[in-house]
């Protein structure tokens, strides 16, 4: 796991005073009930390519709020973000509440955990 700097875990950690986050078997039970949820996926593109959870859509953390209401036009959809440990999906999450997307969730642990229990992850 890389080693963050102060400030990003920072401003992180302010986000994560705004946001809802769910554990990797909270959302991986949503799944599997077929709650009508949208994945986000906003790790880089060359990371989302080589895997994702089943289903997710992609917009990076770096253009999320350019293109969240274009791809997810009700602000009232349910959304799971998520990224590779739950840093950056945490600050996108804090990002759209505050554009008025009322149902975001971040999901904490990120695809390393998702990875780790061995759930599944597709690839394109």
């Amino acid at each position: 796991m890389a080693k963050h700097s102060p400030r990003f875990l920072k401003i992180v950690d302010e986000a994560r005073g705004h946001i809802t986050e769910v554990t990797i078997d909270m959302v991986k039970a949503m799944i599997d009930r077929g709650d009508k949820v949208v994945l986000i996926d906003v790790r880089e593109e060359s990371e989302f390519a080589k895997d994702h959870l089943p289903g997710a859509i992609h917009l990076g953390k770096g253009v999320i709020e350019r293109d969240i209401e274009q791809a997810v036009p009700d602000p009232a959809t349910p959304l799971v973000l998520y990224c590779g440990g739950g840093f950056r999906s945490a600050l996108a999450a804090d990002a759209l509440q505050k554009m008025g997307y009322t149902d975001v969730v971040s999901m904490d642990g990120g695809v390393r955990d998702w990875r780790a229990k061995q759930y599944p992850l597709t690839t394109g």
